[in-house]
């Protein structure tokens, strides 16, 4: 299975003009069953996307312990304060900055931890009242913010489009032209967008990263 997502990875960076080595596939393992992560860490993944920080701690801690210092772990769901030490302390990116307290609480975090995660912002590209996520129309000023009060200096932006948009007949396509612009606009290179539904075309938007689930481990029962 995962062969058969890098060669479609592969095919999808080629038709943009793009080095497949250039976008990386990270292997969504929430809520996935410890024998189906066993077997694609056994097929040579090596970056996992987790969204709670407790079931990650568990998972990485302890059934996968021993693989842990081999890997990329990032952090692809919301994050709650009162766990941003925990999360610092585990994660080796964060994906999922969208609001000044959670900045607050990481550089609290990050100074108590001793632990630098890469971190990207969550942009709320559809603009929906139940997603987390900065709005587009007030980027510009977070990231600044970021930047100039708090010493944060987001590397990626990452975003969701909104839930059915293949089903709906709505192209995911200009949610990805928009972060992509909204990146080139502050000066940050990497883009993680793209799921099990809609990868191959993030990929044609420009996607460094992509997030794969079901299409690399099979649905969940």
């Amino acid at each position: 299975m995962r062969t058969s997502i890098l060669e479609r990875i592969a095919a999808s960076a080629k038709r943009s003009g793009r080095r497949p080595e250039d976008i990386c596939l990270t292997a969504v393992s929430k809520q996935q069953p410890d024998e189906q992560v066993s077997a694609v860490l056994a097929a040579g993944q090596n970056v996992f996307g987790e969204n709670r920080v407790q079931e990650a701690q568990t998972r990485w801690t302890e059934q996968f312990a021993d693989a842990r210092q081999q890997i990329e772990l990032r952090l692809i769901g919301p994050l709650q304060t009162n766990k941003a030490v925990n999360a610092c302390a585990l994660f080796d990116v964060i994906e999922t900055l969208d609001r000044e307290k959670l900045a607050k609480a990481l550089v609290k975090a990050i100074d108590t931890t001793g632990c630098q995660p890469e971190i990207f912002v969550q942009v709320n590209t559809g603009e929906e009242p139940q997603k987390s996520g900065v709005i587009p129309r007030d980027l510009d000023a977070f990231i600044k913010t970021m930047r100039q009060t708090y010493d944060l200096h987001p590397t990626g932006l990452m975003c969701i489009p909104p839930a059915g948009t293949l089903i709906s007949g709505q192209a995911p396509g200009p949610h990805f032209a928009l972060l992509a612009k909204l990146a080139k606009r502050n000066g940050i290179k990497n883009l993680s967008m793209g799921m099990s539904g809609d990868f191959e075309t993030a990929i044609e938007f420009g996607a460094t990263h992509v997030r794969v689930g079901s299409a690399l481990f099979g649905e969940r029962d």
